[in-house]
């Protein structure tokens, strides 16, 4: 879990900045991206297959 704590004579606008690049950093919004829809293995495998011939 992301932590920020604030510091003395420091705005809330930066400790949000800096909460935001940990957040970022740790990859915390992909993963909730990703999580949103529930996806069959046998449907990411076919869009995998399907990317991979886009590509040749």
């Amino acid at each position: 879990m992301a932590e920020v704590r604030l510091g003395e004579n420091e705005s809330i606008d930066s400790a949000l900045k800096r909460f935001k690049k940990k957040i970022q950093k740790a990859g915390v919004l992909t993963e909730i991206k990703r999580r949103e829809r529930y996806e069959k293995p046998s449907d990411k495998r076919r869009k995998a297959e399907a990317s991979r011939a886009r590509r040749k």
